[in-house]
């Protein structure tokens, strides 16, 4: 059996019995039987159907932020904003097969034009630490577009897809247009990725696991998208606004957008980090459920182990805040610096609330610091020269910045990474050629 624990208590929500081969299997049966009646649906009724998804979904909004929150040991403010997200999600997707998607292009002795097609079944495989929230960007422009699925959850965090799924039908998806496994990825994922009738990948998760994914789905030309680690570098100019530069411990730190490498400007390493200190030593750990807690536990005990792993000396410990005693997968904000940029802290993607500070010199001090990485997911640039702020932008190796801001995601706008971060995007308009192949079509009129 799964067992599916509760982070914060250390107690069992749930036992689910795994998938295997044969049930996923099943599941991508029920997919492909449903897909040409999916497929079919007039563009207004296609909309019409995730429209009805969406307001679904907002009716359950606080059900199901209490159960990620529960699931995932987030804040429930956070797990509330999240669910306000995936609902938006679906909105906006809601009006995608309304919307022209084609081109006419001229041709010799007829006329050309280009129509976008679904793909088939895609399987979508999502990770732990936003679980509804990642497969939603999946999830809508995969429907939207007419294809059918089969999702496999995270193990750890099953509960919110397995009531996504039935929310769906309850509020018209057809039967199999939608199908949720839960088992190990050694075994219902890669049979998920290997499978003959499942026609693309959609993958979150680490770049390890992402690299497997690519190469065992190689053999069936599979369409993939993976949007997979990252080492977001969080910059700081001298001129910056340095109370709400520091803001990197959402979600525990367990984010690949997480902003875990802060480089400073020397000139104001000190003043800066007298009020991260202040910030981080704030932070409210503790209860999910209550309403005033800023950060949650860990997902497990064992990502508690890595996550101590790089408290190895390597780096003096700056900064740490504080974190409950007892039952949870408790750990404290914390904050190496001065930390050297070849050391393991600074390289490796730590996935909790663990950040360094590393001082830079100038700007182009900063961008070599931040470009010295096999990552390029996301990242911040800090400063009041907004000349400064393009030249920086254009010269990161990322998929996606913000400019005094942390924040990574919108609906509207697409999100991927550069380099071993992944390839493909996600949200915004982008997503939906993802899940589309392009047709040409030539019409002769001579």
């Amino acid at each position: 059996m799964i067992t599916v624990l509760e982070p914060a208590t250390e107690g069992v929500l749930a036992e689910l019995a795994p998938a295997d081969a044969p049930e996923v299997d099943a599941a991508v049966a029920r997919a492909k039987a449903s897909y040409s009646s999916w497929r079919a649906l007039e563009p207004g009724a296609r909309a019409g159907k995730l429209r009805a998804l969406a307001a679904a979904l907002a009716g359950h909004r606080d059900e199901l932020a209490t159960l990620e929150a529960r699931n995932v040991g987030k804040p429930i403010v956070d797990a509330r904003a999240e669910m306000d997200m995936v609902i938006e999600t679906f909105r906006y997707y809601a009006g995608a097969p309304e919307l022209p998607a084609g081109e006419t292009i001229p041709a010799t002795g007829g006329q050309a034009f280009t129509v976008r097609e679904p793909l088939g079944v895609v399987g979508l495989i999502t990770p732990w630490n936003f679980p509804l929230l990642i497969a939603s960007w999946k999830l809508a422009p995969a429907l939207a577009a007419g294809n059918t699925l089969v999702l496999k959850p995270a193990v750890l965090t099953p509960l919110t897809a397995l009531r996504f799924a039935e929310i769906a039908t309850e509020s018209g998806i057809p039967d199999g247009v939608v199908n949720v496994v839960v088992g190990p990825g050694s075994t219902a994922g890669a049979r998920l990725v290997e499978h003959p009738d499942v026609a693309k990948i959609a993958f979150t998760g680490s770049t390890e696991i992402g690299r497997e994914i690519a190469a065992r789905a190689a053999p069936g030309i599979k369409r993939v998208t993976l949007e997979l680690g990252g080492k977001s570098p969080n910059i700081v100019f001298a001129d910056a606004d340095l109370e709400r530069a520091g803001a990197v411990f959402g979600n525990a730190g367990q984010d690949c957008c997480a902003r875990s490498r802060i480089l400073v400007q020397r000139e104001v390493l000190e003043p800066f980090m007298r009020a991260l200190a202040q910030a981080v030593q704030a932070i409210r750990v503790g209860d999910p459920l209550d309403e005033s807690t800023q950060m949650g536990p860990l997902i497990s005990a064992s990502q508690r182990e890595v996550v101590s792993s790089f408290l190895d000396g390597e780096a003096e410990v700056a900064i740490r805040g504080r974190a409950p005693a007892g039952p949870g997968y408790w750990f404290p904000p914390t904050v190496l610096a001065p930390v050297d940029p070849g050391a393991r802290a600074a390289r490796e993607e730590i996935f909790g609330p663990v950040a360094v500070v590393i001082p830079f010199e100038d700007e182009a001090h900063a961008i070599g610091l931040a470009n010295d990485t096999m990552y390029g997911l996301s990242g911040s640039i800090w400063t009041g020269d907004g000349a400064r702020a393009l030249r920086v932008a254009r010269a990161l190796e990322c998929g996606v910045l913000s400019i005094n801001s942390n924040t990574s995601v919108r609906v509207a706008t697409p999100f991927g990474g550069f380099k071993q971060s992944g390839y493909g995007r996600e949200l915004g308009p982008h997503a939906l050629d993802a899940y589309t192949e392009v047709k040409s079509i030539f019409f002769a009129t001579s």
